[in-house]
């Protein structure tokens, strides 16, 4: 896996149904951490809903995710929100829905539609971005092999995110996770080379 796609920056969606609000929004995500804080800013802002709802999914592999139903029947709000983000393979983005009762119950079905249809009215309003994922590679080598080093660097399109030139020479570089091996590789073949492992 070598990109995932992600939102770029928060959008909003809406839906009725049967008098019931929806309002949704999509927000970019990078750690669990900030759901809290997020949700708490919604519930605030919405502070007369009946309900604020959510799921999340995070990182490249898309394995860390959690939803909440706020109140609502089990897995009736949060899971149908979950599957419009796996359904549109999208990671590092938190969806939140929060409703207005309108005095008629939905039922289980007509609940998982209306969250479902909420949370993918925010994601078809969303800009969706594919970012690479990548891996860091910490060098240090001896001042005489800098134009060795610099050629692969070069000839493997590796970014250098930082460099000091000294006699003892030091470089961050990134480079796409499927690259970074074969990079690695044509690195330790300058002798002075030495690669670090954060």
């Amino acid at each position: 896996m070598d990109s995932y796609k992600t939102i770029a920056t928060v959008s909003k969606g809406y839906i009725t149904e049967q008098r019931s609000k929806f309002i949704s929004f999509a927000v970019p995500l990078q750690t669990p951490a900030q759901v809290k804080e997020i949700v708490a800013n919604y519930r605030k802002q919405y502070y007369d809903a009946r309900h604020v709802c959510w799921a999340y999914m995070l990182g490249a592999d898309r394995c860390q995710f959690r939803v909440n139903d706020d109140g609502e029947p089990s897995s009736t709000a949060g899971k149908p929100i979950l599957g419009v983000i796996n359904s549109n393979e999208l990671t590092d983005v938190l969806i939140v829905v929060i409703r207005y009762f309108g005095g008629v119950k939905l039922g289980t079905s007509g609940l998982i539609a209306a969250y479902r249809a909420a949370a993918q009215d925010a994601v078809s309003n969303a800009q969706i971005i594919e970012k690479t994922v990548n891996e860091d590679i910490f060098i240090t080598f001896k001042y005489p092999f800098l134009n060795n080093v610099m050629k692969i660097i070069k000839e493997e399109q590796a970014q250098i995110l930082f460099r000091q030139f000294e006699i003892d020479c030091e470089m961050t570089l990134r480079i796409c996770r499927s690259e970074a091996e074969k990079l690695k590789n044509k690195l330790r073949k300058i002798e002075s080379v030495s690669i670090l492992i954060n």
